[in-house]
């Protein structure tokens, strides 16, 4: 917590999952969801820059392994919405340059599972949480550019 993020676990490199553990949720916890994002900066439509979201992770699962793929989360788990898009994978971060940038990754005991219909944005997922959370833990890591990274491609115009 606190931390660097290693620039394995970035798209600098190699974009892989680094893992995550906690501790099992209180009694009644039926499910746990996760959201990874960069509290330094917001996307157009105001809200946070997501690079992860995993929802419906099994109660008996308290850990995700590192380099997870699409074909290697929990089985009822599914992947939510990030920056680009709904139902994506882990997104690790690029920070731009200037300050090192906090990312947040937090997990959250459920006393429900999600709605498959309420997965698609960030505010569908968490209105769906809203009122079933039991407990919620977090770890902060910071991101930096990456000195020896290749500048990104070009933007296409728009």
């Amino acid at each position: 917590n606190g931390g660097d993020i290693p620039f394995e676990n970035t798209q600098y490199r190699g974009n892989v999952f680094p893992g995550l553990a906690w501790s099992a949720g209180p009694s009644g916890t039926k499910s746990y969801a996760v959201i990874m994002q960069d509290t330094g900066g917001t996307m157009p439509d105001g809200y946070p820059i997501l690079h992860w979201t995993l929802w419906n992770i099994p109660a008996n699962v308290i850990r995700l392994d590192a380099g997870m793929t699409p074909t290697g989360n929990p089985s009822s788990s599914s992947y939510g919405p990030n920056m680009r898009g709904a139902a994506q994978p882990y997104t690790g971060p690029r920070t731009p340059p200037g300050p090192k940038h906090p990312y947040h990754l937090q997990v959250f005991a459920l006393d429900t599972t999600v709605p498959v219909d309420a997965s698609s944005t960030y505010v569908s997922l968490t209105s769906a949480m809203n009122g079933h959370i039991l407990a919620s833990g977090e770890v902060v890591g910071m991101g930096s550019v990456d000195p020896n990274a290749p500048p990104p491609p070009p933007r296409p115009a728009q």
